[in-house]
């Protein structure tokens, strides 16, 4: 059973990402923060649009997100007063499709994420110096055993200012803050990838509708962009 931290709790953990952002300025670090958009995306948005919001926050636009995804991000930025970054593939779309004219995202999901998501965000990260992401150990067993702070194979700096947060505890900080909920939420999508990898799927793991039927929890985000 997870652990539910009082509300006490979590406005420790809010105050310990406002110090931690703040010294990463103070010793001159540049910061980017990443974004899927979801539901669950939004405390850690919120947190950065109060604590400082010249912070980028890159999407990363593989091309086959759900439209209500994308309108969706253009609201929260805008209610936020953020600044988004898409971040895109080099690879045009033409050429995405093994030797039978399907899509990777059918034939070989792996090799796809890595085009659409692995390799422009290794890119992207290039002229920064701290990322900040939202997993959380709760999401899967790969992110239960990340630390706060990891670095990258490249030696950029991974920072998870949501790691010890769990569900109950997101409900609660957007309830507190009023915040909208993803529009696919209400027609049972709980965990929202690119659409043709994202299905609905009700069960006490919401990632499990992600890559169903497939030998697959992860993008490579926070697999390959990772110091082993």
């Amino acid at each position: 059973m997870l652990q539910i931290l009082p509300q006490m709790d979590i406005e420790v953990l809010e105050q310990a990402m406002r110090d931690q952002i703040q010294d990463y300025r103070s010793r001159g670090l540049k910061m980017f923060a990443s974004s899927s958009f979801q539901t669950h995306s939004l405390p850690m948005l919120h947190l950065i649009s109060r604590i400082d919001n010249t912070i980028p926050v890159f999407f990363i636009n593989t091309g086959f997100h759900f439209p209500e995804t994308q309108k969706f991000r253009d609201e929260i930025t805008a209610s936020f007063g953020l600044e988004f970054i898409d971040v895109k593939s080099p690879v045009p779309k033409s050429v995405q499709r093994d030797s039978e004219g399907r899509f990777y995202f059918t034939s070989d999901p792996d090799y796809c994420c890595f085009m659409n998501k692995t390799q422009p965000m290794k890119a992207a990260m290039m002229d920064y110096d701290v990322w900040i992401n939202g997993i959380r150990k709760d999401q899967n067993a790969n992110r239960s055993g990340m630390q706060k702070e990891e670095s990258t194979p490249e030696g950029k700096l991974r920072y998870h200012p949501m790691l010890e947060w769990n569900s109950k505890m997101i409900y609660a900080y957007r309830k507190k803050h009023n915040l909208p909920e993803h529009p696919l939420e209400a027609k049972g999508y709980f965990s929202v990838g690119c659409e043709p990898c994202t299905r609905k799927f009700d069960t006490t793991n919401n990632r499990d509708g992600r890559w169903f039927g497939m030998k697959k929890t992860e993008c490579g985000l926070h697999t390959d962009l990772v110091q082993k």
